[in-house]
């Protein structure tokens, strides 16, 4: 008996009919019990009967983070509030945060995907899971939670935060999975190292890891100094949480997108066209399943391309995300990722994967420095020796010229969730 479900295995063509019919449902449901959706297809001048193939999507106005955050709190949900079963939200960190709501179905559909996912990722009924994505308003824990229990294992909802509390539990429950952010499960690792455990002896075998941008020399340094295998697990609140894409253990090549639910674009962030498959840009995602807060061509401002299926052929294939729009730092002209400066400092072996980038102005121009924590091993005295290697690598890949401050290790902050990579003080 097969372990995919019946969607998974489902021809592009027996697809591509069912995003046609839930395209046309989600447009009507958007349009008929959402004000927004009213005015904003109202004034591009299109209606939910114009929509007959995919191509048509396009035809539709994006959905933006301001959209969510001008109709805050409840205005963006298409069901009367008495009958939304959870509502989740961003941080609001850099202004009203985005709110999400949940109907009893929708809560079903995202365990549903949440099961799919692990079980993508290597997972099996009966598996011990250590959630370790924060609780909360976040939908990263709940999401982890509810899907491990609805493929069958047993949770053990720890959540962020308790570094020492962590390993012990990792240590003496035995989970086999670990749901995680991949800088704070880098941070886990140094403490078990710290507490003079060798962190290959442990019983875990899968990291499902998410939540931020991470790089395949990333994947490499945790997947040596754990013994498992770690893969990529794509979501974001607007749209569910996690479990919109997630990379399957067998081939490590990117994410398949659950494709059944979520209909994914990819566009140039500038002038907003849609790009062929294999063409990078902004991913743009409409649902095709939610009822109580339906999107519709949602800017995500992550930055990605849209590949073939392999593990699960007819669903396409999100390369890893390489960074976000808002990520971008433009230094003298020249555009800078943080994946980029991940890349090198993981290249460079005296250097741990801790890092962040401080952006100064100290007169008119902008500078960066890398702030790196040294591996514990490298002597004080080649510490200049790293900092020029690694000086050299960004200039000679990146292209700009940055200052790099090799630190103590355990000098910078640990990340308990999302990481603050970039400290902007100008």
């Amino acid at each position: 008996m097969s372990v995919l479900d019946a969607a998974e295995r489902m021809t592009r063509d027996e697809l591509t009919v069912l995003q046609v019919t839930r395209l046309q449902e989600t447009l009507f449901h958007a349009y008929e019990h959402v004000p927004h959706y009213r005015v904003a297809f109202d004034a591009a001048g299109v209606h939910p009967r114009d929509f007959q193939a995919l191509a048509d999507l396009a035809r539709f106005p994006f959905t933006t983070k301001d959209d969510l955050r001008d109709n805050y709190p409840f205005a963006m949900f298409a069901i009367p509030v008495d009958q939304v079963r959870r509502i989740h939200a961003s941080s609001g960190t850099t202004g009203r945060p985005t709110v999400v709501g949940y109907s009893e179905k929708d809560l079903d559909t995202w365990a549903d995907l949440m099961a799919r996912s692990i079980r993508a990722a290597g997972g099996r009924p009966g598996m011990k899971v250590h959630v370790a994505y924060g609780y909360g308003l976040f939908t990263g824990g709940l999401g982890a939670h509810y899907g491990a229990e609805r493929l069958g294992c047993t949770v053990i909802p720890v959540s962020g935060g308790m570094t020492a509390r962590q390993v012990q539990l990792i240590r003496d429950f035995r989970p086999e999975i670990i749901m995680v952010t991949p800088t704070y499960l880098l941070t886990l690792i140094d403490e078990l190292e710290k507490q003079g455990i060798d962190p290959r002896s442990t019983s875990l075998c899968i990291a499902v890891l998410g939540a931020e941008p991470w790089t395949e020399q990333m994947r490499t340094e945790i997947e040596q100094r754990l013994d498992l295998d770690a893969v990529d697990i794509y979501g974001l609140s607007e749209v569910m949480g996690p479990g919109v894409a997630q990379e399957c253990v067998e081939t490590k090549d990117g994410l398949h997108i659950w494709e059944d639910h979520f209909y994914p674009e990819v566009i140039d962030p500038v002038t907003g066209e849609v790009l062929p498959d294999g063409e990078r840009g902004e991913l743009v995602f409409t649902s095709l399943t939610k009822e109580a807060m339906p999107v519709v061509r949602y800017r995500t401002g992550d930055l990605t391309r849209l590949l073939p299926g392999t593990a699960r052929p007819a669903m396409r294939r999100m390369e890893k995300v390489t960074g976000r729009t808002d990520d971008l730092i433009i230094l003298r002209g020249v555009n800078v990722f943080p994946t980029q400066i991940e890349e090198l400092v993981l290249g460079t072996p005296a250097l741990s994967p801790h890092f962040q980038l401080v952006l100064r102005r100290p007169e008119r121009l902008d500078e960066m420095t890398v702030r790196v924590e040294a591996r514990p091993d490298l002597p004080p005295t080649q510490r200049p020796v790293a900092a020029t290697e690694l000086q050299a690598s960004v200039k000679d890949k990146v292209g700009v010229t940055v200052e790099v401050e090799v630190v103590d290790p355990d000098t910078l902050e640990r990340s308990v969730g999302k990481l603050r990579r970039v400290i902007d003080e100008r």
